[in-house]
């Protein structure tokens, strides 16, 4: 009787072992659901191309209306195409528009809130147009641009990888590229001198507000569900002093958090792609149009999780800083049946 007694105990813990790997089988599979078909909301702030105030202009008449006039065309070479909105690209308020890209707003019925005076007197050339990191949305779109741009028209583009946004308008100033895009926080906080800037930037201005760009925060853990979950975590916030780092520090705050209540990592959007992949992080920020290219290449290999920003701390986030608006990146963005 003992013996059967004892058989009985395996068997029935056996079971429950079953019982047991079978369930977290399927909450694994669950979270897997989630991270691929549920919608993500989050934040996020205007992708905008700016130029140096002596590109003339007829040519950024000519750049602009290029893209703008030929949206179906830019489509099938990338996905942001679709996003070209007249009524978004003139809508930037934070700095004057080129007298260039005024004109074609114009002609097609939008005007701007304001036009910089003395801009567009230089002699056309070549330019340079400094995008993001090759695994990035700007250098993957810009390259678009710049190619469509020097195959149908005059004048020649040429993309080239960056730093990001703060690098494109240091690298504007000093004439080493003559476009660029810039996340439209960090627009203004060079033209104002203010944060990432000792002292206003000012021969530059805008070109067009080509798309939204997301604050994605990252992670292959489906544990990190909220920014509170980021406390005591390994988590890449960008370049010191990039826009992705000053994003990453404004959500942060947001949750009541601090740089020194999280492993700050400094890393790119592919660097930090690859420690996530490897395991050495256990969330990033990456602030680009989704889909990524560093964040899809990642989801080939893993399982990608975007955490969510919720209503009352996506709020609190918008009333210390305008420049943000919600923004709900769809389901199966990184993944699909």
């Amino acid at each position: 009787m003992k013996r059967f007694i004892g058989i009985l105990l395996v068997l029935v813990l056996a079971v429950s072992f079953v019982a047991a790997a079978g369930s977290k089988e399927a909450s694994a599979a669950d979270i897997s659901k989630s991270a691929a078909y549920s919608d993500t909301n989050t934040v996020a702030v205007g992708a905008v191309v700016i130029v140096r105030d002596d590109v003339p202009a007829d040519e950024v008449y000519t750049i602009v209306k290029t893209i703008f006039d030929n949206k179906a065309d830019i489509t099938t070479q990338h996905a942001k195409g679709n996003e070209l909105d007249l009524a978004f690209a003139s809508s930037v308020t934070a700095v004057p528009y080129h007298p260039g890209a005024a004109k074609y707003f114009a002609e097609k019925g939008y005007n701007v809130a304001s036009v910089k005076s003395g801009a567009g007197n230089g002699s056309a050339k070549a330019l340079n147009f400094g995008t993001g990191g090759n695994t990035g949305t700007y250098y993957g779109f810009g390259s678009v641009l710049a190619g469509y741009v020097t195959k149908n028209t005059p004048y020649s583009v040429t993309a080239v990888t960056s730093g990001g946004s703060k690098a494109n308008i240091e690298d504007l100033a000093a004439n080493d590229v003559q476009l660029g895009f810039v996340q439209s926080d960090v627009m203004s906080y060079a033209y104002n001198g203010e944060r990432l800037f000792t002292s206003p930037v000012k021969g530059f201005s805008v070109v067009a507000a080509l798309y939204m760009e997301q604050v994605q925060i990252v992670t292959t853990n489906g544990a990190i569900t909220s920014g509170a979950d980021l406390k005591g975590k390994s988590v890449s916030i960008g370049a010191v002093g990039s826009g992705v780092y000053f994003n990453a520090i404004d959500v942060l705050t947001a949750y009541g958090l601090t740089e020194k209540d999280i492993k700050a990592v400094y890393q790119s959007f592919g660097d930090s792609a690859d420690s996530l992949k490897d395991g050495k992080i256990d969330a990033a920020f990456v602030v680009a149009g989704a889909p990524t290219t560093a964040v899809t290449d990642l989801a080939t290999a893993k399982t990608v999780y975007l955490v969510s920003i919720d209503d009352a701390h996506a709020d609190a986030l918008i009333k210390a800083s305008p420049f943000y608006s919600k923004y709900t990146i769809p389901a199966g963005t990184y993944g699909s049946k």
